[in-house]
């Protein structure tokens, strides 16, 4: 294929990965890395590099916007950076010594796991609790609906906290900005509703990606080639899918969206990882 086709494919990749990242939390990584390994055959330390710089893209082009329309949870997602960037930074440098077929098949497990997990919960859960740390650390917030302005409390903060540090660690290891770990902490274990938790995954994920983006630039696995078109396509993609997720009024069928193309992604990279073709 020439570079213009090639190009034009990452481009169309990466724009649908933006919209996917920005309307489930996930960030671009997800499509991102099979796209680059699977259909294109680059190797998969190059296509996490690229994926890490993505995900910064997603969250610089769809934090914004649900930051101004008050659903995101600024104070909390500033709180569990802290621990996602501790384990972004340890997640590259194991990244740089393990097997890339042993990558690939942790990456589709993860994956999988996510799907299952997005899937228990069917419905929004408003808590109205306050747990001692949440209302010492204030993290209890409102966030507008059609119906009005609605408050929520946050419950578990020690083991989300601790949740993060994991998904930190796989956000560095794999490059997928570890949205999808981090919605499932913030939606299961800390009872944050769905939508919220979506929104400040987007805007915690450009930090962790950061942190373990730094330790692949210094590695020469950071190719300007692959990563302007996907910056492109992720922008023009995560600016897409704020708009829509801020005037969606169920999120049910977000979970659907996560579930099939991630499961569909994950048993791709499992079966190339496993033949050994990564």
């Amino acid at each position: 294929m020439s570079v213009i086709i090639v190009t034009v494919i990452i481009l169309a990749g990466s724009y649908f990965a933006g919209l996917l990242g920005s309307l489930t939390g996930l960030g671009g990584g997800v499509v991102i890395i099979p796209l680059l390994t699977l259909v294109l055959k680059v190797d998969i330390h190059y296509a996490i590099g690229a994926s890490l710089v993505s995900v910064i893209a997603t969250s610089s082009g769809s934090a914004a916007a649900y930051v101004k329309e008050g659903i995101t949870n600024m104070r909390l997602g500033m709180f569990l950076e802290i621990a996602t960037t501790l384990g972004a930074m340890c997640g590259a440098i194991l990244a740089i010594y393990i097997p890339t077929h042993f990558i690939a098949i942790l990456f589709g497990v993860i994956l999988t796991m996510s799907a299952i997990m997005s899937l228990r919960k069917k419905a929004e859960h408003i808590v109205n609790e306050e747990s001692y740390l949440a209302k010492k650390l204030k993290l209890n917030s409102t966030y507008p609906t059609a119906e009005g302005t609605v408050h929520y409390g946050v419950r578990n903060v020690a083991g989300g906290f601790f949740m993060m540090i994991f998904a930190g660690t796989i956000s560095g290891l794999l490059g997928i900005g570890s949205g999808a770990l981090k919605v499932i902490a913030m939606d299961t274990i800390m009872r944050i509703p769905f939508k919220v938790s979506t929104t400040t995954s987007n805007f915690m994920i450009g930090v962790t990606a950061s942190a373990s983006a730094v330790v692949y630039l210094q590695r020469g696995y950071i190719h300007p080639g692959l990563v302007m078109p996907v910056v492109i396509g992720v922008l023009f993609g995560a600016f897409t899918g704020s708009k829509i997720l801020v005037h969606t009024k169920s999120s049910d069928w977000l979970r659907w969206v996560f579930a099939v193309v991630v499961t569909f992604l994950a048993g791709q990279m499992i079966y190339n990882g496993i033949m050994g073709e990564i």
